[in-house]
């Protein structure tokens, strides 16, 4: 006699599921995706139920995804992701700019950024709800390929697998030194100073105490010249600087925010071709709002043109 086939699963199952085999804890997956434990603990029994297979293999102190627990838990995901891709082309079908737009950006983007972003969209786009999440770059591209944000704005390249790069403008970084520092207020200051300058960096994880890590390196700088960790944001790290412990790289968007009150602080610039970087915003490869993304970028490259860049595209 021929084996009944599976019931079918309800997305509420599935989500459920996909909760407990990413976090491996009732509790944890419960609040994930905002259902009450029992109520997740009765949706992934159903769905073994449904299947006719165990998915979990439950214990006193922990949660463990059996043999056909992970095998399925990828296909989940990917039916999940697949409903989410559904509803976002419905919500880009029914209107561009209008419902929840999630903005990640970087810290040391979005003090200096943000008013302008957020000028335009008031301007600009006044039905679109900016929701904005300030996080370090990895925390951002994560948000972004697992559905939980939109839109990035940050420092390219990624080299990220199915992420689309929008080039927005690149800014030259300048040297912030003490102001009775030999370097104070020059013009035309040489990469190869940077070889032995008493260097102030962001903390690890920052993309911009990596950026500034490989300009040094390409301005011949050793492992061995002291490179001092000692600040979770610019705010921090020019304090330290206008105190006299050394000197940091800071990109030209924060030059004005974070040295204009400190007359403790000088500015050099670096000879041409200074070192710099590129900032742009970065969306899911075959975004369903692709084409808004892009007119956005588009009015935003309009908006910075007051800022001390040079706007790309």
């Amino acid at each position: 006699m021929p084996q009944a086939r599976p019931r079918q699963p309800s997305l509420a199952q599935l989500r459920a599921f996909a909760a407990v085999a990413e976090q491996l804890h009732f509790r944890d997956a419960a609040t994930a995706i905002g259902m009450s434990q029992p109520a997740l603990s009765g949706a992934v029994s159903a769905l073994e139920d449904a299947l006719g297979v165990q998915l979990l293999e439950r214990t006193t102190r922990k949660v463990l995804l059996s043999p056909a627990g992970e095998r399925l838990a990828a296909r989940a995901r990917t039916v999940l992701d697949a409903v989410g891709a559904f509803m976002e082309e419905a919500d880009a079908v029914r209107a561009p700019f209008t419902g929840v737009l999630r903005l990640g950006v970087i810290p040391t983007v979005a003090p200096y950024l943000l008013p302008t972003v957020l000028r335009l969209v008031h301007e600009s786009y006044p039905a679109l709800d900016l929701q904005v999440h300030e996080e370090q770059t990895s925390s951002l591209l994560d948000g972004l390929t697992q559905g939980r944000l939109d839109l990035l704005l940050l420092a390219v390249p990624l080299g990220a697998p199915g992420v689309t790069e929008i080039p927005l403008f690149d800014e030259d970084f300048v040297l912030v030194t003490p102001s009775d520092h030999w370097l104070a207020g020059r013009g035309d200051i040489p990469r190869a100073a940077l070889r032995e300058l008493e260097l102030l960096l962001l903390d690890e994880g920052h993309c911009l105490r990596d950026q500034a890590l490989d300009i040094c390196r390409e301005a011949g700088r050793t492992d061995g010249a002291p490179v001092t960790t000692s600040a979770a944001g610019l705010s921090t790290l020019v304090q330290l600087v206008g105190g006299g412990l050394g000197v940091t790289l800071l990109p030209r968007t924060a030059l004005r925010v974070e040295t204009g009150r400190n007359d403790q602080l000088s500015t050099g610039y670096f000879a041409d071709p200074a070192p710099s970087r590129r900032i742009a915003l970065a969306m899911r490869a075959g975004a369903a709002r692709q084409g808004e993304f892009e007119e956005f970028a588009v009015a935003l490259r309009g908006a910075l043109r007051g800022l001390p860049v040079r706007i790309v595209g």
